[in-house]
C-alpha cells in the first residue's frame, strides 16, 4: 500500500507539472502584424522537451540558477520552461566589449576637443534623415495626427525620435534580446543589476504579449522596436495604438502611439518651445561645442522631456533640430501637393 501510494503521488505530481508547462502563457500563439519579418518577433512555442536542469552556456552559473528560481517563485514561471529557455541563451563577447570598453591609455589631450556637437549633429541632420522623415510622416499621417491629438505631443517630435533612434525603422538592431540581456546581466558588472531587472521585465513582457522570448531582436543593450524601448519602458509605456489587442513596437502605428505616450507621461507641453539660441551663457542655458565656437541655447521644459529618452544635451538638441527640419520639409511637400 505504501509503494502504491507513493507511485500515485508521483504520477499526480508529474501530471500537475506537465499541466503547468502546457498552460504557460508565454508560449501561446499571438502573432503581431509584421512590418519587417526580420525584425518582428513571431510567437513560436519552445521545443516540447523541457529539461529538468539547466544546460548550455549558463549551466554552471549560480547567478542564472538563482534568477530562474526568482522568476518561478515571484512570477510563477515553470522552472523547466526557463531551464529550456536559458539553455539556448548565448554569451555575446561583443556585447561585453561594448559594455566594458578597454580604458584609454594614450596621452591626455592638451585641450578639450572642439566641435563635438558639430560632429554629433552631422550624424542626424542629413538630407536622408530629413527626406525620409517627411516621407514617414506622410505615410503615417493619420496615426501621427491621432497620436498628437491623443497625447498632446507635437507631431514633428514623435517623428524625430524615431528618426534618431532607428532611422525610421531601418536600424532596429539585429541582436537577440534574450542573449543581450542575459550577457549583460550575468557577464558584466557595471550595470548588472539594471540589466537583470530588464531581463525580468523582458520575460514578463514576452508572456504578457505572447512573444516567444527567443525571437525579438534589437540593440546590443536590449532596446526594441522603432522607438528603442527597454523592456521596463515597454511594459509601462508601450500602447496598442492600432487596437489589434497587441502591443508591437515593430509596428509603425504602435511605435508612433508609444513614443507620444512616453513624451506625454514625462510632462510634454504641446506647442510650447523646446530651445532657443542665445548669445551668451545664462539661466537655463546649455553650451554646445561647435566647430566655429561654442553655441549657447536656452532650454525649456520640453527639452528636459526629450532628455528622459536619452540624458544627453547633444541628443536632445539633435532631436529638436531634426524635428524642425522635418516639419519644414513636410509642410513644403503638403503645400506643393495642393
Amino acid at each position: 500500500m505504501k509503494n502504491t501510494s507513493s507511485t500515485c503521488a508521483l504520477q499526480l505530481a508529474l501530471a500537475l507539472a506537465l499541466t503547468g508547462c502546457a498552460s504557460n502563457p508565454s508560449v501561446q500563439p499571438n502573432t503581431p502584424p509584421p512590418v519587417d519579418t526580420a525584425a518582428t518577433p513571431l510567437t513560436q512555442p519552445l521545443e516540447e522537451y523541457q529539461p529538468p536542469v539547466l544546460t548550455g552556456t549558463y549551466s554552471n552559473s549560480p547567478a542564472v540558477q538563482d534568477f530562474i528560481r526568482h522568476m518561478v517563485f515571484e512570477h510563477k514561471f515553470s522552472e523547466s520552461y526557463l531551464n529550456n529557455l536559458f539553455a539556448q541563451a548565448k554569451r555575446l563577447d561583443y556585447v561585453i566589449r561594448l559594455e566594458n570598453p578597454a580604458p584609454y591609455n594614450g596621452p591626455a589631450p592638451s585641450h578639450p576637443k572642439v566641435g563635438g556637437w558639430t560632429r554629433y549633429r552631422q550624424q542626424f541632420l542629413t538630407e536622408a534623415h530629413i527626406n525620409n522623415g517627411a516621407a514617414f510622416w506622410s505615410n503615417n499621417e493619420d496615426s501621427i495626427r491621432k497620436a498628437s491629438a491623443t497625447y498632446g505631443v507635437d507631431p514633428e517630435y514623435i517623428v524625430a525620435i524615431i528618426g534618431v533612434e532607428t532611422f525610421f525603422g531601418r536600424n532596429v538592431g539585429k541582436t537577440r534580446i534574450l542573449d543581450a540581456l542575459t550577457t549583460l546581466a550575468f557577464d558584466t558588472q557595471r550595470r548588472a543589476g539594471f540589466f537583470k531587472s530588464e531581463l525580468e521585465n523582458f520575460l514578463l513582457m514576452s508572456r504578457e504579449e505572447g512573444y516567444d522570448p527567443l525571437k525579438p531582436v534589437g540593440s546590443w543593450a536590449g532596446a526594441m522596436g522603432l522607438g528603442q524601448f527597454m523592456p521596463s519602458s515597454f511594459r509601462t509605456l508601450a500602447v496598442d495604438f492600432n487596437n489589434d489587442g497587441h502591443r508591437n513596437l515593430w509596428d509603425q502605428c504602435d511605435a508612433i502611439g508609444s513614443v507620444a505616450h512616453y513624451f506625454s507621461r514625462h510632462g510634454w507641453q504641446n506647442t510650447m518651445p523646446v530651445a532657443n539660441q542665445t548669445k551668451s551663457y545664462g539661466e537655463s542655458t546649455i553650451e554646445l561645442s561647435a566647430a566655429k565656437g561654442s553655441e549657447f541655447w536656452r532650454v525649456h521644459p520640453n527639452f528636459k522631456v526629450i532628455k528622459k529618452y536619452n540624458n544627453s544635451d547633444k541628443y536632445a538638441m539633435a532631436v529638436h533640430q531634426l524635428a524642425q527640419a522635418i516639419k519644414q520639409r513636410y509642410m513644403m511637400t503638403v503645400a506643393s501637393s495642393r
